[in-house]
């Protein structure tokens, strides 16, 4: 198992057009091969700052995900709210 978390500043101004990016896109996500799990988190302090939290049955299904049309359209939109670059860490359970 996989889990992914990605950290995301967005513009001030583009926090709305992100969860408007992100309600539209997450049931497609939450149903695609492989991802048992989808979580969308604020920052308490920092209203520009989102974290997704993913947990996917394998790096091969991640990764299936991370090349698809799907997530090659949404990330596009994303992208351009950005006041940041993005962090990503994908982590292995071992406990």
């Amino acid at each position: 198992m996989i889990t992914r978390i990605v950290r995301m500043h967005f513009r001030p101004e583009e926090r709305a057009a992100f969860m408007d990016i992100f309600n539209a896109s997450k049931h497609l996500i939450r149903q695609f091969d492989g991802c048992q799990h989808l979580r969308l988190y604020n920052e308490a302090a920092r209203p520009e700052v989102f974290f997704t939290f993913s947990v996917w049955e394998s790096a091969a299904h991640l990764d299936a995900y991370r090349n698809s049309e799907l997530f090659r359209k949404t990330w596009a939109q994303t992208k351009t709210l950005f006041a940041g670059k993005p962090q990503a860490w994908s982590m292995e359970e071992l406990e």
